[in-house]
């Protein structure tokens, strides 16, 4: 095998893949990354969970196969000046990588020992703009249960029905959901959970764009197409939770809210709280007017936010961190608070007409001498 190519497209490539390669295993192989020269060449990670596969343009002027470790790789290219990087590798597997006055000679390993990438028909594709598959992700994956108790809520909910693809992720204590329209769907209706370790890597390398990325559903794994880089995932099996029954249509109380206003409130009292030192935050919500406040062994913090509604007093506690994530990832410069008492849960909403996002936080009981 022999190919060139310029150093930033391979490093880019080198370090995409990486992410689905193993860091240590019994299996050499699989801390490795397979590299394919054909018409073009393409490297490739996989942990058996998650595979990623990145194209790389290059001059390939003998065709072959190699399996490198990925961090010495990695390493390797990162240090190398930027120019045009040769790479060959022998039938004894020996490995020259030269770019400028820089030389390398390192063993690899045969492509026959690298497990097969499992493969994802091209039907039952769903089409996403870059941009709003990344923010769909982005705005639900913090979500996502880190319990493996429940295997399923480890991942997100993908739901499409009439080309509107909704994402849900749960965790037990909150619910987080975002729809979008897609730009084009091959199917009608479709339900599928995605691990959320996987999607974590689809959000990195989607981009903002307007390009489209593809979705491409199999028996078992899913397929995510964007650019030149393909990521394989197997699907969670199990029952997810009925989001549909489990958020309240209505609320008693509805209070709007400056979303950066509340961030700042929140992340004021949040001084004093820890993983050592734990509290929940103390929401009284007034008229026109939402105190909250914490109280730990180092100390109390109270602040003031202002708002639109009048919640009759009504007090209610949250863990900071839910509240936190829920607000970073709200689309919107104001939110409104849908409330009914201080035991049920909390509906966060974009105002307007912005209505492709929803979080649902469940309370804290609070005691007398809290906050």
């Amino acid at each position: 095998m022999k190919f060139t190519c310029e150093k930033g497209q391979l490093l880019a490539a080198v370090n995409v893949s990486s992410r689905a390669a193993m860091p240590k295993s019994a299996v050499p192989s699989l801390e490795g990354l397979l590299i394919e020269a054909e018409e073009s060449v393409s490297v490739s990670g996989y942990d058996l969970k998650t595979g990623i596969r990145s194209d790389v343009k290059a001059d390939v002027s003998e065709r072959g196969s190699i399996v490198i470790n990925a961090k010495l790789l990695g390493d390797i290219i990162r240090k190398l000046p930027d120019d045009v990087v040769s790479l060959a590798s022998d039938e004894n597997f020996m490995t020259e990588i030269r770019c400028g006055t820089s030389e390398f000679s390192i063993m690899g390993m045969s492509a026959e020992d690298y497990p097969e990438i499992q493969s994802v028909d091209s039907g039952n594709a769903i089409y996403m703009k870059e941009k709003d598959l990344k923010s769909m992700i982005g705005q639900t994956n913090f979500a996502v249960s880190d319990n493996e108790a429940r295997p399923i809520h480890t991942g997100a909910l993908f739901e499409l029905e009439n080309e509107i693809l909704t994402v849900v992720a749960v965790d037990g204590y909150r619910l987080a959901l975002r729809c979008e329209r897609a730009a084009k769907a091959e199917v009608g209706t479709l339900s599928f959970v995605v691990p959320g370790t996987a999607l974590t890597e689809v959000e990195r390398i989607a981009s903002d764009s307007d390009e489209l990325a593809r979705i491409n559903v199999g028996p078992k794994h899913v397929m995510f197409t964007i650019g030149g880089t393909v990521l394989i995932s197997r699907k969670l099996e199990g029952e997810f939770l009925n989001y549909r029954t489990s958020i309240p249509r209505e609320g008693k109380y509805n209070i709007t809210v400056s979303r950066a206003a509340l961030v700042d409130s929140v992340e004021r009292v949040s001084l004093i709280i820890s993983d050592k030192f734990k509290s929940p935050v103390r929401c009284v919500f007034g008229k026109g007017v939402l105190k909250v406040s914490a109280s730990t062994t180092l100390g109390r913090a109270a602040d003031e936010c202002p708002t639109d509604g009048d919640g009759e007093g009504l007090e209610i506690g949250f863990n900071n961190r839910y509240i936190l994530d829920a607000l970073k990832a709200a689309p919107a410069d104001s939110v409104r608070l849908m409330l009914s008492t201080g035991i049920s849960p909390c509906i966060i909403l974009p105002t307007g007409d912005n209505k492709n996002f929803l979080y649902m936080v469940l309370p804290v009981r609070l005691r007398a001498n809290e906050g």
